[in-house]
């Protein structure tokens, strides 16, 4: 590896690591700028599987299955 390459090699692995800086500074800041302006996407919830806004179904209480065991 002569000097030249050298050169070329440590300028690209600093862009490189720069370039790789900016994206990672630049999606935190679009995480913030979305955190503050817009509700949060809820996907996996018990609101989300609702087949055609159906209640969702009651569950036992503590009371009625230990009713239910006696």
């Amino acid at each position: 590896m002569d000097m030249d390459q050298a050169a070329v090699w440590l300028a690209g692995s600093i862009l490189t690591t720069l370039g790789f800086i900016v994206i990672v500074g630049g999606c935190v800041i679009v995480n913030h700028i979305l955190h503050k302006y817009w509700k949060p996407v809820r996907v996996f919830t018990a609101d989300s599987f609702q087949p055609f806004n159906h209640p969702l179904p009651q569950y036992a209480t503590e009371e009625e299955i230990k009713a239910v065991k006696k």
